[in-house]
Parts: C-alpha cells; structure tokens; sequence
C-alpha cells in the first residue's frame, strides 16, 4: 500500500467531478505525512456523507482535534466518495483512503462513525466495504480496526448492532479521550481486539457492545427484554457527559475547505441542550443538563478561529441560541468586535421575536437574503401541545419588524403528522403562509415572498412521541394535495388580476414537502430494532447510496429490502405502541423517564381538546 497516495493521484483524481474534495492538504490540517505511520493510536474519523456535508459538521472536528492533540495519537479524515468515484475505486481496486495523507482506512486501529442520521446508515456501510472490512461486527478478526459509532443515532443503534463494535452514547469529548488511553494501555498488553470489545464494555458506564447482549421477543414480534451476556457488564448504559463545557476541546483553527461546502463559516457552539423541550425533538430531551461557554470564552475563540481561517462569518450555535442566558451581552461585543471586519453573525436557531427584540443591530447587519423561522405548527393551540413556545402575535409582530428593516422573503418551516391533527391544522400552514406575506402590505409595500417548507413528522426515541404512530404515506399525500390545492385557489383569485395588466401569476407564497417515502423509512430505523440489519445490508449491496440525497434516493431498493428480508415497515413506522411497551433502546438511558416522558404525550391531546388517537385512525387517510 505503500503507493496509495500515487495511485489516488494518478488513476482516481484526473477521472472524478470535483476533485477537490478528495485532495486534502486544506488550510489548518493537523496531519502531515509520518504522523501516522509513528503513532501508537490511530483513529479514522469517519462522516458517512459526501465530503461538502461532512466538513461542515462541528462534531468530527471537534473529535479530530482532540486526538490530534493528545499525545501519541493522529486522527485523519474519512468521507463517502460519490458514485463516479466509487465506480472507479472498485474497477481499478483501490481501497477507501483517509484524507489526510492518503493511508488506507484498514491500517487504523478505531474507525470513529459519527451516526447522524438514519438514512446514512447504508453510507456506514459503504465506508467499511471500500475499505476492506467486514460488514458485520462478528466477521472481524484481530486484523481489522474496532469500529465505534456516536452521535443522535447512536441513543438507539439497534438498526446497525449488527454492523458496530462499540457505541458511545452521549458527549463525544470527554468519550474519546478515555477509549484513546483505554486502547493505548491494551494495545500495550497485547489484548486482542474482541478482548478488547469486552474490556471497554466492562470499564466505561456509557459503552455499549451491542454483540454482548442478547434481545428476546414476545409473540407479537414486539421486545421481551435485552440482557447483557456477560455478569460484569452494566445491564443500563449510562451517558457520557460534558462536564466544564467552557474548557471542552474545541477547533480553534478550524478546517477550510478547498471547495464549496454546506456551511462556509466558523461556527461556536455556545450552548449545549436546549431548556424548551419541544416534544417532537430528540436532542431537546437527550442533550441535558445544559452546559454554556461564558460570553469571554466564546469572543476569545471567535477572534483566534478568524485569524486562523479569514471566513466572513461566525455562527453562534446551539439548539436554541435565543435562550443563552447572555444572548444580549455575547451579541453586543460579537458585534462591537466584529462588524468593522464586515464578519456576518449566524444565528440559526433564533427566535424571529428575540433576535428582533433583543438584538436591534442584527437588523442592520444580517444579509437580508432571507428570514427563516422554525413555526412547526400553524394554530396557537397545536403549537402550545408540542410546546413550541410561538404565537401568530409574536410572530408577524416580528415578521413586520423584519420587513421594515428590509427583508424581502421569508422561510417558514412546518410539520405535519402530530398525533392529535385536525383538517384545520394543514390549512392553517396555507392561512399562515398568507398571513406572513400579507403583512408586508401593511407597510405599504408590496406582498412578500413566503417560501413554506412542511416536513413530515418522525416520532423519535426518548421524546413523548415515542409511542405515537406515524401516519401513513396516504395521509402525507393527502396534506400535500389539500395544501397544493389552496394554494392554487388563492393563485386563481390574483390571476385574473395579474392577467388583466400582463403579469406572471407565480404567488408569493410556495409550499414545498419534504419526501413522504423517506420520511417513512427516517420513522422505520428512528425506532427500529436489530432485525433491521438485514435489510440495511440487502438494500446497501443492491445500491442503496446517499439516500439523503434526493437524486439518489431509490425508494424502491428498500421496499425490496424488505420483502426479501420478511420485514414489515409498517410494524415500525405506524403502530402506536401500547404504554408499558419494551422498547429496543430500554437498556440506553438516553432522556428523561417514560413516566414523564407518557405524562406529556397525553398533555397534548389536552392542550388540543381532542381524544388520545387509536392506531387505526393515525394510520388512515384524511
């Protein structure tokens, strides 16, 4: 392998799109060649996306500074080729690379899986076949790395037990330090890599190795109990906790690509958790306590990552940055700090009503590209059930702020599928849409442009929807349809006006949806069990590829997976669970308990004034 490098270079690169994502060597990498040849530890950081989505992700950099920075130990980056590339590497048998300096992912001794996202579990596989090792966990030798998987996926990996040694749950910092000097000490002994599975089992309270438990089922197909095998083993995971998130390790000379990413920014996570507990979101109930950087700490960070990356902008991160207790302190000496360099501040997560209200000089500072805010619901009485703390007042009070301050256009996000969902629910998000852009008119201006974008609902582990069943694709049609077809009665009524003095009648507002079929197969692994594994395999080695990506998602590659595994999505995505049910993630303390937790699942249909739904009604049409 010791012609790698070239080969990459000779037989790979000329033949690629976009070669620039393969080429490595980026501003502020921390890897030169030799390093890791002359390491006692080395760990492939892997993103199982495309390489413009991985850069952009915080929590790889974070894990590959760290072990940069600890001594004896070298991280290199791992990304999914894209399809041309994959294509090449088979034909011409060169194996998947890190991106560093070009070693083969073979040679590490972890490969560290960042599980994001359920529909990147066929990526997790694509990496670990380009790279020569085996798919499942129990055709691994002592030749092959361990491979360990962390991130929002890893609080339920039943769907890939099959595929991972180990599996972190909870922060990633304090994690990879300690397994870094645990396999240091055992590479040192010379304990073998599935002794080694069992030791990290046995030592760490947040380490789970799924191969060490066994699960039994009921008749009904539903989960009897998951025991370890092993008497020393906890029979209860653990998070693993953060503790001084001021001193965390942190990237403070950041990476910068060579090419367009998702994210061209430097990003600070200011916040971790999130104190509103909306009760569809996974990280609101699994991300606690919640930890803060001070308000020094952070402008000390911003001003080295400026000088250390020349970006022109600064994102300001959490999961809800309105609610970082010094939000009007840290936005006032970012700005005084900042604004002379021309550095954009982003606040993604903000509030419309406390950006505007808290923060006056963001109105005159933020590119006035584009409004986004996250609305979920369209009625004051579904979002209070979801605890979605935004009422129609506060909102188009600050959406006329914004549009007198000059914005345009105006991003709304929707979801729809909530237990509990009336007619008026989805013609709410048409009404509200309108509402949004109408009040521009009130300004004396024209109406503005509203781009609605409705997603559809994924009950998730840990969250008080746990139990609820999706609906099925018939009913997000049928939204979809309803909404289209509102949309277009309000476009026929300005039409004929805008015919008559020879204008396009386009609308100003527009309402996307997300894609009903993924956001089913997104609901089968959010609660999935290790039965699922077979299907992951069957639909990876018939194709299934960056199925985020709507142009290579193949919806019909799963539905085979499935009949030919003797799988029912359905008995995962639309069943609502009984409330003593077993579920696949019981033995991973993730959140809060499910007393809470079934406390406020019936809080919603309060809220709402309806009756607690049977499955049979969730699961049909409107």
């Amino acid at each position: 392998m010791v012609d790698l490098e070239e080969r990459i270079s000779r037989e790979l690169l000329p033949f690629v799109k976009h070669p620039g994502q393969y080429i490595g060597g980026e501003v502020n990498q921390l890897v030169a060649p030799g390093d890791w040849e002359h390491a006692v530890v080395r760990v492939a950081v892997v993103f199982p996306d495309a390489y413009t989505i991985g850069m952009s992700h915080l929590g790889c950099q974070i894990i590959y500074w760290l072990v940069n920075h600890t001594p004896g130990a070298c991280a290199e980056r791992v990304y999914c080729p894209w399809a041309d590339a994959e294509g090449l590497m088979r034909r011409k048998s060169i194996p998947l690379f890190t991106w560093d300096t070009r070693q083969p992912v073979s040679s590490a001794d972890v490969v560290a899986v960042s599980l994001q996202y359920e529909m990147a579990f066929t990526s997790v596989l694509q990496v670990l076949d380009l790279a020569g090792i085996p798919l499942r966990s129990c055709e691994r030798d002592d030749s092959h790395p361990l491979v360990i998987a962390g991130g929002p996926q890893a609080d339920n990996p039943e769907p890939m037990a099959e595929f991972v040694d180990l599996v972190v749950l909870g922060d990633g910092e304090a994690s990879m330090a300690a397994i870094i000097e645990a396999y240091r000490e055992m590479k040192a002994a010379g304990v073998p890599r599935r002794e080694m599975i069992l030791h990290m089992a046995r030592r760490f309270p947040w380490i789970y190795a799924p191969s060490l438990y066994e699960v039994t089922y009921n008749d009904d197909n539903t989960v009897l109990g998951i025991r370890p095998t092993d008497p020393l083993i906890p029979s209860r995971i653990e998070r693993c906790q953060t503790e001084n998130f001021d001193v965390a390790p942190f990237p403070l000379r950041p990476l910068v690509p060579y090419v367009e990413v998702v994210h061209d920014r430097f990003a600070i996570e200011i916040m971790r958790g999130c104190p509103q507990r909306c009760r569809f979101c996974h990280a609101g109930y699994t991300k606690r306590p919640i930890r803060l950087r001070s308000v020094d700490q952070i402008l000390n960070m911003a001003e080295e990552m400026y000088w250390a990356t020349g970006m022109e902008e600064l994102g300001l991160l959490s999961l809800s940055t309105a609610d970082y207790p010094d939000l009007r302190e840290l936005a006032d000496r970012v700005n005084e700090r900042f604004a002379s360099r021309r550095v954009n501040i982003s606040v993604p997560s903000l509030r419309v009503d406390k950006m505007l209200q808290n923060i006056p000089w963001m109105v005159n500072q933020v590119r006035k590209s584009g409004l986004t805010i996250a609305v979920e619901a369209a009625n004051d009485d579904m979002r209070a059930a979801i605890r979605k703390h935004v009422t129609d007042g506060n909102l188009l009070d600050g959406v006329k702020q914004a549009y007198a301050a000059g914005w345009k256009s105006v991003k709304l996000y929707f979801m729809s599928g909530f237990p509990g969902e009336r007619p008026e629910d989805i013609d709410g998000i048409v009404s509200l849409s309108r509402k949004v852009s109408d009040t521009r008119r009130e300004l004396g201006k024209g109406p503005g442009n509203v781009n609605a974008s409705v997603g559809w609902l994924v009950p998730k582990p840990y969250t008080p929807f746990q139990w609820a069943a999706q609906p099925r694709a018939e009913y997000f049609h049928d939204v979809r349809r309803r909404m289209a077809a509102l949309v277009n009665q309000n476009r026929d009524r300005q039409g004929a006006f805008k015919r008559r003095n020879g204008k396009k009648n386009t609308g100003p507002v527009k309402i996307k949806t997300h894609n009903v079929e993924r956001s089913i197969l997104e609901a089968v692994f959010a609660r999935g069990d290790r039965r699922l594994a077979p299907v992951v395999e069957h639909a990876y080695k018939a194709g299934a590829r960056f199925d985020g990506w709507d142009e290579c998602f193949k919806f019909d590659i799963w539905q085979r997976a499935f009949d030919a595994c003797g799988v029912d999505p359905d008995f995962y995505a639309h069943r609502e669970r009984p409330p003593l049910e077993v579920f696949p993630w019981h033995h991973l303390h993730g959140g809060p308990t499910d007393d809470y937790l079934a406390r406020q699942y019936d809080d919603v249909f309060v809220q709402i004034g309806t009756a607690r739904p049977t499955a049979a009604a969730m699961m049909s049409g409107m």
